[in-house]
């Protein structure tokens, strides 16, 4: 009886609880959907978004790139080591051209002037201090006239060339009128005489080199006809010829034609000269003549101005007999035939040879040519007295190595070398993409820095040119680039000088050939990733801040990681830097740093300051 009463007392209650329930789901079903209604508060962004197909074109929110500091990864990271400025006796160092070192090794062949980098435990492990009185150089193009003497204080070569007019010392400043040694005149007017046979107007030249360039003169003048000369000259006598040549905005770097081959890829210079540059091109057997065909582009120029050009004229102020000066020529004009030379003009004081376009083009008898695979491994390879080979061709008048189009086409023209193959890795649609990808980067740069591209960064220099796309981006009057290819990196500095670049091979673990305080601007993208395992990354560190001019800029890019090790080394530095994302977003693990070199200078007793 009771469980019969119990059971009916459950059925009313049952139909409630079901209306109960039901109700509550469809008050949580309203209530979920009355946000996306029409009717809530998110109503006005969720019909803006509704109409648009990009998101990120809001109007009322701004998408501008704003480049973020990324924070360090390992907060607990002990504090950067502080670099101590270098004894005042270091501003004008250059680790490996330094004179005491070089006096150790034989004269002979120039070996003494050659690459002698010091031993690890002779690195300096300090900032390479400014004069005192330092000031940012004048800008382009009336830098190319003018230097500060407080910037290089040397007055030797005002002294020494003044009958020469290559430099005069004015007041607190040098002028440079354009003169040397083979055109006192001046520099325009040589060129002028060259130009009349060979087409420097048009574009077809476009790559020169110069041999013992002195002030490099030549090269400052060239520039005008939109010509880049690589200059160079041994840290010798003639104090600061380099220095001088960078001061004031020309391409140079410390050299000399000795022993070792020139760091520069076989027929990368549409024209080279050598204008009293003393180089005896007869010794040897005709080894530095052999090493300056290997880097001239076949249809290449070649100049010589100065003995024993125009003998019977000078042969008493050069003290040297008639005899003696006519047998060099004629050796000279042996070792040409021999190279396949063709001589097209000697007047005065200027004889100028052209490179025949291939080896079917000349005739020739038996020569020694060389047999060594790979004619740009040049770091550090002794030079051989053989010839280096043309490329070969199918017809008479084929270019060997391809023909180049004219300056500014052969630009962003598809490079020889990437059109048939010869770059491992590299077809024409990459080269393509990274010129876009370059492209693309540049903007981003000058977004963070609106200075690039200006005259305030004339001598800029990139650590790892890849393709050359950097610097062809870059491309314009106001700088040049150093593009420098890493010895343990992909061989592509031909390419680089089929684009009408320049550049030059460097091991980055070693002092660049140049003096401190040369480059405005350092670009540097995946350099510290390419060698932290090769040797400590302070050491590349320390020699971007020797190079870099005070004040000057540093746009580093790499991995993450690195760039944390990197922003540590350098806050010891006397750097101010600024961690940033990657442009496409901090997502990419690739970032970017920008640093700047502080003002400071050196003074006695190891103290620096920081004078304005």
């Amino acid at each position: 009886m009771g469980s019969k009463h119990n059971s009916q007392g459950n059925i009313p209650r049952r139909p409630l609880s079901i209306f109960l329930i039901i109700g509550l789901c469809c008050f949580s079903y309203i209530m979920g959907a009355w946000p996306r209604s029409g009717f809530g508060k998110g109503d006005g962004l969720a019909l803006e978004i509704g109409k648009q197909t990009d998101c990120n074109i809001i109007s009322n929110l701004d998408f501008e790139p704003h480049h973020k500091v990324v924070k360090i990864s390992e907060p607990s990271l002990p504090k950067a080591k502080v670099f101590k400025p270098c004894d005042i006796r270091y501003t004008d160092y250059t680790p490996c051209q330094e004179q005491d070192r070089a006096m150790k090794f034989p004269r002979e062949n120039m070996i003494y002037r050659e690459r002698h980098c010091p031993p690890e435990k002779e690195k300096l492990q300090c900032l390479v201090p400014a004069p005192k009185g330092y000031m940012t150089p004048f800008p382009w193009p009336k830098g190319r006239d003018y230097v500060h003497y407080a910037n290089v204080p040397h007055k030797s070569l005002t002294v020494e060339k003044a009958v020469q007019n290559w430099v005069q010392f004015k007041g607190d400043v040098f002028k440079f009128p354009g003169g040397g040694t083979m055109f006192p005149q001046g520099a325009d007017a040589y060129i002028d005489e060259l130009a009349s046979v060979i087409p420097i107007a048009d574009g077809t030249v476009r790559t020169a080199l110069d041999t013992g360039c002195g002030v490099a003169s030549w090269g400052a003048y060239l520039l005008k006809r939109n010509v880049l000369a690589m200059s160079f000259a041994p840290r010798d006598n003639h104090e600061a010829q380099v220095q001088f040549a960078l001061e004031r905005g020309v391409p140079a770097v410390i050299g000399v034609l000795g022993s070792i081959r020139l760091p520069y890829p076989s027929r990368a210079f549409d024209m080279a000269q050598c204008s009293r540059c003393l180089i005896p091109w007869t010794s040897n057997n005709g080894l530095y003549l052999m090493e300056v065909d290997r880097v001239l582009r076949p249809g290449g120029y070649w100049i010589l101005s100065g003995p024993p050009i125009n003998w019977k004229t000078y042969y008493k102020t050069w003290q040297r007999s008639k005899k003696d000066l006519q047998a060099e020529q004629r050796q000279i004009e042996k070792l040409a035939e021999l190279l396949c030379w063709e001589k097209k003009y000697e007047k005065g004081d200027i004889a100028i040879w052209s490179k025949k376009v291939n080896a079917k083009s000349c005739q020739r008898n038996s020569v020694n040519i060389c047999k060594s695979k790979d004619v740009d491994d040049v770091w550090y390879k002794k030079m051989d007295t053989c010839i280096t080979p043309f490329p070969e061709v199918t017809s008479k008048d084929e270019v060997a190595g391809g023909k180049l189009k004219k300056f500014p086409a052969r630009l962003f023209a598809v490079p020889p070398q990437i059109a048939k193959g010869s770059v491992e890795g590299i077809t024409v649609e990459s080269y393509q993409e990274d010129n876009k990808l370059w492209k693309k980067r540049l903007i981003t740069y000058k977004r963070i820095n609106r200075l690039i591209g200006s005259t305030r960064y004339r001598n800029v220099m990139d650590m790892n040119a890849g393709l050359g796309g950097f610097a062809a981006a870059l491309e314009s009057q106001k700088s040049w680039v150093m593009n420098v290819v890493p010895t343990i990196a992909k061989n592509t500095l031909g390419v680089v000088y089929e684009r009408g670049l320049i550049g030059i091979y460097h091991d980055w673990c070693e002092g660049f050939s140049t003096y401190p305080r040369t480059y405005d601007l350092i670009h540097a993208s995946g350099v510290f990733s390419l060698y932290q395992s090769k040797c400590p990354l302070e050491y590349i560190l320390l020699e971007m801040d020797r190079v870099l001019r005070p004040e000057g800029t540093v746009i580093l890019r790499d991995e993450v990681d690195v760039m944390n090790k990197v922003k540590k080394i350098a806050g010891g530095m006397r750097w101010n830097t600024k961690l940033m994302d990657h442009e496409d977003g901090p997502l990419v693990p690739e970032k970017i740093l920008v640093a700047v070199k502080q003002y400071w200078v050196g003074s006695s007793g190891n103290s620096t300051s920081r004078d304005e």
